[in-house]
């Protein structure tokens, strides 16, 4: 009995300490009478929330506490930050470093580094990737996590970022663009470098296995990196090979290789496309079920678009990228090598993922950005359009664009059915994404057209899933956002609204909170958020961009350890 008394009285202690140091010294800011979610899932309570220091001081009724700034959330949603578990910003946040796509949305952390990374770097590398920097106007003056990073601390960022590091990255580096194997010693040099990112900070390894060179990467050199990535308590993060056709064989693979490397795994926008395999969700869902019962550590995010977005080059098929992007343009405006293309693009096959047959028409590729000036006007066209133009059939407009474009065009694909998207978002263990880089409406990022979800996939499932068709509870949502998310990637001190934790705070009436960008007008923030808040810092205040840059770069469990052999 004494001890539970004295237990009781700790614990009384504990819960008034933070009260008791408000009267000393007071908070930097009380978030008060908000709709606490705070991101486990459970339902809301009144209460009030306390940031001194950047981080999360006291949460309660603190009706009598002081404070430099009180904020009254009467009747809003006071939550964590939401986590975008795969961005694209590692370039466009050198552009525009307040990414205000992202923070509109209530993103404070982003997940980058889908197959190919910022770093590491070489001299062939950077001249492989030349074109993107000069388009951005971008110097690469780093080679390592560890540069990229502190330039990022250096100039400052508008939300939290944390990197995987490539494998396709990986692989460009030693073997370059070639089909074929690496030796024993240059797989050994891979799993090298795959260490050095993990020690400079690396959340783990990733892979998008549908753009070349990755394709050629056999599933015992992937194992081979995993197992690196593993010993530096990192995760496994794939693109599947397919997510089409071929899409129970790339789930076996994805299974084995967490199974393999005794590494966790995250399948990145988990999809089924194309139209022979729509209603096909419960089927892909049913058997990562199966994997996870029998133990291995799976889970998935998604955007929740009927359309995807990706590289255009992506609808050539792999044999045709062996050698790099100027083997692939040569082979494109060569007749003979173009029909073997056209043949490969109209013949179905397990061994790559052809979107071309995944569609119901040319009408279903808009193009989004361009990097050739000259290609601009075709910007938010579809593939039907331009080759009515150009009185051609739509695979020579394909072939003719990206020859055009010098393989630097991105497309929107409307290759999904909502009812797999819906299920594939209901599922406990599926967080969600942007699967796109923050970007802005102004300045040289405002040239490009967005796939909506750019602007609004958080806001969106609020709106759509949540407020109008009930298909989620919020603080089912809210769970994915944050605490789903910040377990996925060992985010330890992020995703929950609990003492100590980082303060990556959101305030949001649920009634107003919506998207506004679609893909005919895709550059248009969402709106509803009145209070993002990074690090105890606020980036959005009274539904307006502040442009202040209080991010930090997160780093993986193991930064800076070398695990012993």
């Amino acid at each position: 009995m004494l001890i539970r008394r004295i237990a009781s009285v700790l614990a009384l202690a504990a819960a008034l300490l933070p009260a008791i140091c408000a009267a000393d010294n007071g908070y930097d800011l009380i978030i008060a009478n908000g709709r606490i979610i705070d991101g486990t899932g459970s339902p809301w309570y009144s209460g009030d929330v306390a940031i001194r220091d950047g981080h999360i001081a006291a949460i309660g009724n603190l009706a009598n506490a002081k404070a430099k700034r009180t904020i009254d959330a009467r009747g809003m949603v006071v939550a964590p930050g939401f986590i975008d578990m795969l961005g694209q910003s590692e370039l466009t946040m050198l552009v525009d470093p307040r990414l205000p796509s992202k923070i509109f949305q209530g993103i404070t952390t982003e997940i980058t580094g889908e197959g190919e990374s910022v770093a590491p770097l070489d001299d062939a590398l950077i001249k492989e990737r030349q074109r993107d920097y000069d388009h951005y106007g971008i110097k690469p003056d780093w080679r390592t996590f560890s540069q990229y990073f502190a330039r990022l601390r250096k100039q400052g960022m508008g939300i939290n970022l944390g990197s995987y590091v490539g494998a396709a990255s990986i692989r460009e580096m030693i073997v370059g663009y070639g089909d074929r194997a690496p030796t024993a010693d240059e797989l050994k040099r891979m799993q090298a470098l795959v260490a050095q990112g993990m020690s400079q900070g690396a959340l783990g390894l990733s892979t998008a296995l549908q753009y070349p060179p990755a394709p050629y990467a056999h599933t015992e050199e992937l194992i081979a990196l995993a197992q690196t990535a593993s010993r530096y308590s990192g995760i496994y993060a794939t693109h599947m090979r397919s997510e089409g056709d071929g899409e129970m064989a790339a789930l076996e693979e994805t299974f084995r290789i967490g199974r393999e490397a005794h590494i966790p795994v995250e399948i990145f926008h988990l999809k089924v496309s194309g139209k022979r395999n729509w209603g096909n969700a419960p089927l892909v869902i049913q058997r990562i079920e199966e994997a996870r019962a029998q133990g291995i550590d799976v889970a998935a995010d998604t955007y929740a678009y009927t359309a995807w977005q990706n590289d255009f080059s992506a609808f050539i098929p792999p044999w045709a990228h062996d050698g790099g992007t100027d083997k692939l343009i040569e082979r494109l405006q060569d007749p003979a090598t173009r029909a073997r293309i056209r043949k490969d693009m109209l013949t179905r096959s397990d061994k790559w993922d052809n979107e071309w047959l995944d569609l119901q028409g040319p009408q279903d590729i808009l193009i989004t950005s361009v990097n050739n000036k000259d290609l601009l006007k075709y910007q938010g066209k579809r593939i039907s359009e331009i080759a009515a133009e150009w009185h051609e059939d739509p695979i020579d407009t394909i072939c003719d664009l990206l020859i055009k474009d010098h393989a630097r065009t991105s497309v929107a694909v409307f290759g999904m059915a909502e009812p797999d998207v819906q299920v594939i978002l209901q599922q406990p263990w599926v967080s969600v994404d942007n699967d796109a880089s923050g970007t802005s409406p102004e300045g040289i990022l405002g040239t490009e057209l967005s796939h909506p979800r750019a602007y609004g996939t958080f806001a969106r499932i609020l709106r759509k899933y949540v407020r109008e068709e009930h298909k989620l509870a919020l603080p089912d949502a809210i769970r994915k956002f944050s605490a789903l998310a910040a377990q996925r990637e060992h985010l330890v001190d992020r995703g929950v609204l609990k003492l100590g934790m980082w303060a990556d705070v959101v305030v949001f009436d649920p009634q107003r909170i919506r998207d506004t960008a679609t893909y005919e007008n895709p550059n248009r923030f969402s709106v509803g958020m009145q209070y993002v808040i990074v690090n105890g810092v606020a980036v959005i205040d009274q539904g307006k961009m502040t442009g202040a840059l209080p991010g930090r770069v997160l780093l993986g469990p193991r930064n800076g350890v070398v695990p012993a052999s």
